[in-house]
C-alpha cells in the first residue's frame, strides 16, 4: 500500500523501506513505552509485523507504526512514532487512519492500542476508550 498526501508525505507498507536503525533510535531514546529497547528486539518486531512508514518528499523516513495481527480477529497497533520535526502536521492521525483502512477488508473484531497522551490523535481515526476495561488483563514481564 502506498498513499501520497498533497504536501508530499508518502505512506508505505513496504517493509524494505523501513530504516530499522532510525526506528530503533526513535523508540529506544524518545518513546516512553520503549526506552532502552534493544536493536535486536526492534528488528524482530519489524520482521514479525505489518509496518507502516511515512516519508517526506525527499524520501527520508519521518514516522513509523506497526501492527501485530492474525488478520482474522484481532490487531494491535503499536510503536506509532512521528519524528519531532514533523509533529503537528497530522501524520499520527494519518498513520492511524491508514492502519484502520488497511485492516478494514479483514473485518477484524477489534484493533487495540495503548497510549498515555495521544488519545485525541487516535480519536480522529475512530478509536474510542476501551468499553469494558475490567475484562482486560495483562501478563507483564518483570525483568
Amino acid at each position: 500500500m502506498t498513499a501520497i498526501r498533497e504536501d508530499g508525505y508518502e505512506l508505505s507498507t513496504d517493509a524494505s523501506r523501513i530504516d530499522v536503525g532510525l526506528v530503533h533510535h526513535w523508540l529506544s531514546t524518545d518513546a516512553y513505552w520503549a526506552l532502552g529497547v534493544s536493536r535486536e528486539t526492534v528488528e524482530q518486531g519489524v520482521r514479525a509485523s505489518l509496518n507502516f512508514g511515512v516519508f517526506d518528499a525527499a524520501g527520508a523516513q519521518v514516522a513509523y507504526a506497526r501492527v501485530v495481527s492474525d488478520l482474522a480477529t484481532f490487531a494491535w497497533l503499536c510503536d506509532v512514532y512521528v519524528a519531532p520535526a514533523h509533529r503537528g502536521r497530522g501524520l499520527g492521525t494519518w498513520l492511524a487512519g491508514a492502519v484502520r483502512d488497511h485492516l478494514a477488508p479483514y473485518r477484524l473484531r477489534r484493533i487495540l492500542l495503548a497510549t498515555q497522551d495521544a488519545h485525541g490523535v487516535y480519536a480522529k481515526a475512530g478509536f474510542t476508550p476501551l468499553p469494558n476495561p475490567e475484562r482486560m488483563m495483562v501478563l507483564s514481564r518483570t525483568s
